[in-house]
């Protein structure tokens, strides 16, 4: 999996070296390029991660890199996301934020998102974070959200993976509860899965205890995006 991922980064980076030494595309906006070297690049990386880490899978990352669109209509989304991306870090300063592609990879560890111990309830501190997030969804509402609770290795795997989905349903829960659409939002219970620390340390666990977020363009903005780019 992962030479499979570093060769397709290699062709990918060498596709975008030859695409940006052609003189057209030197003279062209920033736009312009990354709608080139999206469409090239998207078809490599597709390719090469396309089971792996195609909608849903591999949580948040996997499902912002499964659901792009490429050419200029996904430079036209990905300008609104590049937005959105900096007022969530304005609003939330300690939080993960990750342009991906044409979506945005939310990481909020168990600092900005808290529950109670061993159980799916958000503390004050968690809801108060959850409430900055409130306004900035609701500036864009062409976006469909994906949640991912994460748990660390302690306890049994089963236990783990239906409380991290049940902590993955409170959060959609409270968001909706705020005025949000709830189609918006979908969950998925990751489990101990995908640790990004080691769960040796007490340190690395609470790392890996953590609610992810996969902020993807809706039909409505895919459709928007590929009229005006003229497709």
């Amino acid at each position: 999996m992962k030479n499979r991922i570093a060769i397709g980064l290699s062709v990918l980076i060498i596709s975008s070296s030859v695409f940006t030494s052609c003189k057209a595309v030197q003279n062209s906006n920033k736009t312009q390029r990354g709608a080139v070297i999206g469409a090239a690049g998207g078809a490599v990386l597709g390719a090469v991660l396309g089971n792996n880490l195609g909608k849903g899978g591999n949580g948040a990352l996997g499902a912002v890199i499964g659901g792009a669109v490429g050419g200029v209509a996904g430079g036209l989304i990905g300008r609104k996301m590049d937005k959105q991306a900096r007022e969530i870090q304005e609003q939330l300063p300690g939080a993960q934020v990750e342009r991906v592609g044409e979506g945005i990879r939310l990481v909020l560890g168990e600092n900005a998102v808290r529950f109670e111990f061993n159980k799916a309830t958000l503390t004050s501190t968690a809801k108060a974070n959850l409430d900055k997030l409130v306004p900035v969804f609701k500036n864009y509402p062409d976006t469909n959200i994906k949640i991912y609770g994460y748990t660390d290795s302690k306890g049994a795997d089963e236990y783990n993976l239906n409380l991290s989905d049940q902590r993955a349903g409170a959060v959609k829960s409270y968001l909706a509860g705020k005025g949000l659409v709830n189609s918006r939002f979908s969950i998925m219970g990751m489990g101990e899965s995908d640790p990004i620390d080691t769960n040796d340390t007490d340190a690395g666990r609470a790392n890996n205890r953590r609610v992810e977020f996969a902020i993807l363009a809706n039909d409505k903005m895919i459709e928007d995006a590929k009229k005006e780019s003229g497709n």
